[in-house]
């Protein structure tokens, strides 16, 4: 048996597809799921989703700094995208819980920018390139869409994209 932080004890010699937990990350509910495409894994790769799961914090402050280096690349199309998507389809008295309209010395966008937050991370552990997938919405309240970023397994950034 192999023992997870939040999961408790998985039998690595006979794992199912999909795990889920919730727990509370800076005073709101995430997800956390763990996906197998095996029903076997080593420990060693476990040992990474561990890493994982004990740094989210890290990995957050690090994924943090890509969404708002995208956000400021004129080629970037992602962050961007997803922010005025929603400030163009909801209407301003929706929004008026997350932007402050008369706000001069802030623009919309940089106010929207600082509400993305982390609603999941994803686990692949049989998966190198597409070790963890961390998923960044403005609040399900307000949209399904999210600004997805997928690493690998050392938490670099693979790719960042818009999905809903």
């Amino acid at each position: 048996m192999y023992t997870l932080p939040f999961f408790g004890q998985l039998d690595l010699a006979n794992l199912e597809e999909y795990y889920d937990v919730e727990i509370e990350f800076e005073g709101k509910t995430i997800e956390i799921d763990l996906n197998f495409e095996d029903t076997s894994i080593e420990a060693k790769r476990m040992d990474k989703a561990v890493k994982f799961i004990e740094a989210i914090s890290e990995f957050d402050k690090k994924n943090k700094k890509y969404i708002e280096k995208d956000f400021k690349d004129e080629e970037g199309d992602t962050v961007r995208d997803y922010i005025n998507h929603h400030l163009q389809d909801i209407s301003r008295e929706e929004l008026a819980g997350l932007v402050d309209f008369d706000n001069k010395s802030v623009s919309p966008e940089e106010q929207m920018l600082k509400q993305l937050r982390l609603v999941r991370m994803g686990l692949y552990p049989d998966n190198e390139d597409q070790f963890a997938i961390f998923d960044y919405s403005i609040g399900a309240d307000y949209t399904n869409y999210l600004v997805v970023i997928n690493t690998n397994e050392k938490g670099k950034l693979d790719y960042m994209t818009m999905e809903s």
